[in-house]
């Protein structure tokens, strides 16, 4: 064989060889994709779909105040559903469910999403928060009702409403863990100690007043004796 058709074929070889490698790292590659998974908690009932079920709670450990359910409710079916109830099993805790607009029911549309707590979206608060609080860290079972469907449950995760979760969580600020004193802790040490230490004396013919308080008999005696002599 030539020196040509040598390298060529070299050349040929090595071409082969990148193609089959490109080919397994995509095929690997896609293989890890499709593996990937929501890191919080995801499921499928009939034509509703759960994604990013999450517990938030305080972001410091020792504040008191609300939790959230926080979610993002797909509706693949061609009527809308709505969320009638969110409870927490094995907890007493309440979730109260309010629309984004305030009033009114939490409506998933047909073919349509809503989102589950943040600014401007339907909310779930815990008004116990601190049974929710329990389980920081671990999951906690939530109950999703829908009109239609009926329970979806899921396992989702207890976190503090931190970092990428800080704007989806409670609104409402902690509760101070105790409660300022607004009132004087003391009383006046004492009364005034003195009492005035005399009276007024200047009274008109009393002494102190600048008279002696008797008769001047040495000046009526002086004129007596002046007149005698007259």
């Amino acid at each position: 064989m030539s020196r040509s058709l040598r390298r060529g074929a070299l050349a040929a070889t090595a071409i082969v060889f990148s193609i089959a490698a490109l080919s397994a790292c995509g095929a690997g590659m896609d293989a890890q994709t499709l593996e990937v998974r929501p890191d919080n908690a995801a499921t499928t009932v009939d034509t509703i779909k759960i994604q990013n079920a999450t517990v938030l709670i305080q972001p410091q450990a020792e504040a008191q105040g609300p939790a959230v359910v926080s979610a993002t409710l797909f509706n693949t079916g061609s009527q809308p559903q709505t969320l009638e109830a969110i409870t927490l099993p094995g907890l007493s805790a309440p979730v109260k469910l309010s629309a984004a607009k305030g009033s009114g029911s939490i409506t998933i549309p047909a073919q349509g999403s809503i989102i589950v707590g943040g600014a401007g979206n339907a909310a779930a608060v815990i008004e116990k928060g601190e049974e929710a609080s329990k389980n920081a860290g671990g999951v906690q079972n939530v109950v999703f009702r829908f009109s239609e469907t009926g329970d979806v449950k899921v396992q989702a995760m207890v976190l503090p409403a931190k970092s990428y979760f800080e704007a989806y969580g409670p609104s409402s600020l902690p509760k101070p863990s105790g409660k300022p004193s607004t009132e004087p802790t003391g009383t006046p040490s004492g009364t005034p100690s003195g009492s005035p230490s005399g009276s007024a004396t200047g009274q008109a013919g009393e002494p102190g007043n600048g008279e002696s308080g008797e008769p001047d008999t040495a000046s009526d005696s002086a004129s007596a004796s002046q007149n005698a002599g007259h």
